[in-house]
């Protein structure tokens, strides 16, 4: 997938309603401070398209960014316009109850509510066990009609030789099916992007 151009198209806050497009949608959801921007930036190979707080659970919006790629692995080179959600990250202790409960209804509403969501991608840590904020998004995913992708973020972090552990871990502490996509990813490296890339062509092929 060749990136041609990527910018932040909509932003939707608690009240507003949901956009009406006729883009596919691929969205992306994680705990704060999983490293989303990151994977973003690093997806659209930009340095800055996704903001990278200093303080995580700082964005409180589901933000629409318009892509236009190329697809390169059809039989024959394609543009693709699409739409990638990033939706607010999620489980941050220095933000309120009451706070984290509006993001929730958010998410939920997104979920069961976008007519383009073709595919959701649930980045969680690959150096722990998911715990219950990666559990409960994961069921909405499911509970949405969808069988999230699982990114295992920040694997420079940890030796190559825990890799397939690191990710069984996280596949059953999920409870995700066996077979269940889980795709260790580093924003420094680069290591998995190529991967996430061929996903989102396959996905965004499978609804043409």
């Amino acid at each position: 997938m060749k990136i041609r151009n990527a910018q932040l198209n909509i932003v939707c806050g608690y009240t507003s309603s949901m956009p009406e497009t006729d883009l596919p949608e691929i969205a992306f959801a994680g705990r704060s401070n999983v490293g989303k921007s990151s994977l973003i930036n690093a997806l659209m190979q930009r340095k800055r398209l996704a903001r990278v707080g200093e303080t995580p659970g700082k964005t409180r919006t589901i933000n629409y960014y318009q892509v236009d790629a190329l697809m390169e692995q059809a039989e024959e080179e394609r543009a693709e316009i699409f739409h990638l959600v990033d939706l607010p990250g999620y489980g941050f202790a220095n933000v309120s109850l009451d706070e984290k409960a509006k993001w929730g209804k958010m998410v939920e509403r997104y979920l069961k509510s976008s007519a383009n969501l073709r595919a959701v991608f649930l980045l969680v840590d690959i150096r722990h066990e998911p715990n219950d904020n990666d559990r409960q998004m994961y069921e909405w995913i499911t509970a949405g009609g969808f069988q999230p992708i699982i990114i295992a973020t920040k694997s420079d972090k940890i030796k190559r030789s825990q890799l397939q552990k690191q990710m069984k871990v996280i596949r059953e502490g999920l409870k995700a099916p066996k077979g269940t996509t889980v795709i260790p990813f580093s924003a420094q490296s680069g290591d998995g992007r190529e991967e996430i890339c061929r996903k989102i062509e396959e996905i965004l092929a499978s609804w043409q």
